[in-house]
């Protein structure tokens, strides 16, 4: 399938999800990425805030989860600029957050930090397939990020199980090493077993 058809068919997908079931499938992705990964070996993790208006995943029991740690990895978010770029600034739990021009919450004159500090990065995603594809929202923000940290663990964080075959993918496409599910972590490439 396409990307295009994809991403049509899960934003319908996600919009009919109840609060209940999508705070119930948050959950259960929280749990399978705290089961499936030594979170205690990172030191910094990149974490996307959930764009309610999307319904997206909500990765706040994550985020506190990490924030209670001991040790406690720095937890990283991304801030879209104005030119379209995206950096990378420190969240922490007393950190005022105002919502930008795309509707996500952003941390305000949090320090900035560099790709190459991060272990991990959760990516938000609509659809993923079984060699680790995945189809976001389009914009290309985290294809371009992830070059930039190529020792980071890559790991979508995706409300439904995964999808046909993306026919599309094209070279700048970054795949995953792994996505979380509520159900299960799906594993990609020899690459991931390592990076565990």
């Amino acid at each position: 399938m396409i990307k295009a058809e994809l991403r049509r068919l899960m934003l319908a997908r996600r919009r009919a999800l109840s609060a209940e079931e999508l705070a119930a499938r948050s959950a259960g992705v929280a749990a399978q990425l705290f089961a499936g990964f030594d979170v205690a070996a990172w030191r910094a993790v990149h974490v996307f805030l959930p764009l309610q208006r999307r319904q997206e995943l909500d990765t706040w029991p994550i985020i506190r989860r990490l924030w209670a740690a001991q040790p406690a990895p720095r937890v990283v978010v991304p801030v879209v600029e104005a030119d379209g770029t995206l950096t990378h600034r420190l969240l922490t739990p007393d950190a005022p957050l105002v919502e930008s021009a795309w509707g996500i919450p952003e941390p305000v004159d949090a320090p900035q930090v560099a790709p190459a500090e991060l272990d991990a990065v959760l990516l938000p995603l609509l659809a993923f397939d079984e060699r680790g594809q995945r189809v976001g929202y389009g914009k290309g923000f985290y294809d371009r990020f992830l070059l930039d940290c190529p020792q980071a663990l890559r790991i979508g964080l995706s409300l439904e199980p995964p999808g046909p075959r993306i026919e599309d993918a094209w070279p700048g496409d970054v795949p995953l090493h792994a996505c979380v599910t509520p159900e299960r972590v799906w594993h990609f490439g020899p690459a991931a077993a390592e990076l565990r």
